[in-house]
């Protein structure tokens, strides 16, 4: 079944731009495995969102045997499953860069 054409838009409030990249961390519990959404993003809001994800992630407290990596961007592919989207680590600035 085909995606709705709706716009996928950046979650920065006040931004009214197409999203581009999913702002997200691996995630598992030993058994399943997914992408843990922190949000979407434009190109211009990919910092900004990635330092609330990275802080959003430190002050997360996980159970035994769950694992969160560190965020990072992911292309944004309308249709793709999350465990086929291309990460963008030249697009992920060092902690504390900016």
């Amino acid at each position: 079944m085909p995606m709705s054409p709706y716009p996928v838009l950046c979650y920065t409030p006040g931004c009214h731009s197409p999203a581009l990249y999913k702002i997200a961390a691996k995630w598992s519990d030993g058994t399943t495995a997914e992408l843990k959404t922190y949000g979407l993003a434009c190109a211009a809001c990919v910092p900004t969102l990635l330092d609330l994800a990275r802080e959003k992630r430190a002050a997360c407290r996980l159970a035994v045997g769950e694992t969160l990596e560190r965020p990072g961007v992911y292309d944004l592919t309308r249709g793709e499953r999350d465990r086929v989207l291309a990460r963008r680590p030249d697009l992920e600035p060092p902690l504390g860069a900016q």
